[in-house]
């Protein structure tokens, strides 16, 4: 597929995606959709990819749905729409990649979604964000609903969800919505540090922990915490990351992981 609105350019095993619609706002319509789909499949068995960062062209990052396209629509094809992005969304959720949503500005309702569906934020200071569909008698619809009361709380949600304020990069930061809150100028270059520092580590425990952290939540207390034991043990023996990982250790060198992989 050609991509008319995706610019992902691949360097030192980070994927940068550059959501590119500026004079919409990057608003997500439904070619939107489709190339973000496109992507995650072609990257998904792509061992190159370590991990993914996504941003916006311009002065936002996304600002929300595309409401030209929504406006005509029935109760039928909203639905359609609405799971649509569900999917997409859920799809990037599920990557076995770290994806680090990196907020270049407005992320509002469908960009704010988009972002909380990665696995961790950075933001500019000058960014802002939030639900404000209410304020055009709707509701979130790429599970919005779902993903904010769990990073964020059930009342600081339901204020967000309820009265479409829009706030900045330090209240994000206080609630747990954002995790680090950068300078624009700096914003990708402290970003990209990140993302470079998660390639230096185990690349399957990196996979395991999101696996199992991303399962884990939605899992009884106990059966969760088998599965991690299950896991982390998969790590161990000759052959396996974790050997190589406690041998460097012990013998006061820097892992090789590629020898494992």
């Amino acid at each position: 597929m050609e991509y008319e609105i995706l610019k992902p350019e691949l360097k030192d095993g980070i994927a940068v995606v550059t959501i590119s619609r500026p004079k919409a706002l990057n608003a997500l319509n439904t070619r939107f959709f489709e190339e973000m789909s496109d992507y995650l499949e072609k990257i998904k068995n792509d061992d190159n990819v370590k991990v993914v960062v996504i941003t916006g062209e311009g002065k936002a990052f996304v600002a929300g749905a595309d409401i030209a396209e929504m406006v005509n629509k029935n109760s039928e094809e909203g639905t359609a729409f609405s799971l649509l992005g569900q999917k997409v969304f859920r799809t990037l959720e599920l990557l076995d990649k770290p994806v680090i949503a990196a907020i270049n500005g407005f992320a509002l309702g469908g960009g704010l979604e988009l972002a909380m569906a990665c696995d961790f934020r950075t933001a500019s200071t000058k960014a802002k964000f939030g639900q404000p569909e209410v304020n055009l008698g709707l509701i979130p619809g790429y599970a919005g609903t779902q993903r904010l009361p769990r990073l964020v709380g059930l009342g600081d949600a339901l204020y967000l969800l309820m009265t479409a304020d829009m706030i900045g990069a330090d209240d994000a930061l206080r609630i747990g919505l954002v995790q680090k809150v950068f300078e624009p100028e700096n914003l990708m270059e402290e970003t990209l540090k990140i993302a470079e520092n998660i390639t230096t580590k185990g690349p399957e425990a990196v996979k395991l922990i999101k696996k199992v952290v991303r399962q884990g939540i939605a899992m009884d207390f106990d059966k969760a915490s088998a599965m991690e034991a299950d896991n982390f043990g998969s790590l161990f023996g000759e052959g396996k990351e974790g050997k190589e990982g406690m041998s460097a250790f012990l013998e006061k060198r820097k892992p090789n992981f590629k020898k494992n992989i």
